[in-house]
């Protein structure tokens, strides 16, 4: 094998093994603000930069459409997908208010925030956070390295004890698999 392949391999099953019960832990937590959050037909919306806002499309598509079976869709929405609102905003605004001008417009207390950001420290990912709180929408980042900004700004957080980008997204995204799952 490939030592690249190995180690790669090895650095995230070790990051899995090693931190099992904080990654269950945190995951049935998200399912149950999500599924709390839902119950009072409220909204689910995402937000994430890069890999991170694949992620939250695919989240989003998840909840939406299905992950096992089949149901009533939920009510998800990924900040991250609408282009022609994404530009106007950095355009007019800048690149830090494409997420904070979106949940301004149509988020609502009571709606919950799932925040994506690897460093913690995204300055889109903080001024939406921000104004979650002003909204009184409750939030969640899923983070990495020491957590950054973002740590102190959310209701709930958990942070990926990694400093590699990938191995936190891997992270990142089976936590997301998984609270589809439960929700589900």
């Amino acid at each position: 094998m490939n030592k690249i392949t190995e180690s790669h391999i090895r650095d995230h099953l070790d990051l899995i093994e090693n931190n099992f019960k904080q990654i269950s832990s945190c995951i049935e937590k998200i399912a149950a603000d999500i599924k709390k959050t839902l119950k009072e037909n409220k909204t689910i919306f995402f937000v994430g930069n890069g890999g991170s806002a694949a992620d939250c499309e695919h989240l989003a598509g998840e909840l939406v459409g299905r992950y096992k079976k089949n149901r009533q869709p939920y009510k998800a929405i990924s900040l991250t997908t609408d282009t022609s609102v994404i530009t106007c905003i950095a355009n007019d605004f800048g690149y830090e208010k494409i997420f904070e001008r979106q949940l301004q417009g149509v988020g609502q207390k009571g709606d919950l925030l799932i925040a994506f950001s690897t460093s913690g420290n995204s300055k889109n990912i903080i001024n939406v956070l921000k104004m979650a709180k002003k909204l009184k929408i409750k939030s969640i980042s899923l983070l990495g390295k020491d957590g950054g900004k973002c740590k102190k700004l959310s209701d709930y957080n958990y942070v990926v004890p990694s400093k590699s980008t990938a191995n936190i997204q891997e992270v990142h995204h089976l936590i997301g698999h998984i609270f589809c799952r439960l929700v589900d």
